[in-house]
């Protein structure tokens, strides 16, 4: 895939949609957890689309699976950290409903492609 294809990529174009996202909401979380969950969430969420990024920039398929299911771990990472910022309060429900749809949007997206790449050599 040439460099500049992810973009084509749908699953890229939401995954970075969510990147985005996470970092207009984590504006508003306390100060003290900067260097915390803030800072957590926001490494998991932006590791989504640049190891999609990284893996199309890569010279062969393997790499770019091994890269896609890092961004799949990154994903489910990110499912945890919104339910635990809910917990302490740190997003609404609202808020936490439309990033979870996103990163669920995402999710399925990226095993769709992780999958449709799985027989590729």
């Amino acid at each position: 895939m040439q460099e500049a294809g992810y973009k084509k990529l749908i699953a890229w174009q939401k995954a970075d949609e969510l990147a985005y996202q996470i970092y207009l909401e984590t504006k508003n979380f306390p100060k003290e957890e900067i260097y915390g969950i803030t800072s957590q969430i926001r490494r998991a969420a932006l590791s989504i689309p640049t190891n999609i990024v990284e893996g199309c920039a890569r010279h062969g398929k393997k790499e770019l699976k091994y890269f896609v299911n890092i961004a799949l771990g990154s994903q489910a990472e990110v499912e945890y950290l919104l339910g635990f910022s809910l917990r302490l309060g740190y997003v609404t429900q609202n808020s936490f409903e439309r990033l979870v749809s996103l990163r669920q949007e995402v999710g399925s997206l990226l095993w769709k492609f992780h999958e449709s790449i799985q027989h590729v050599t």
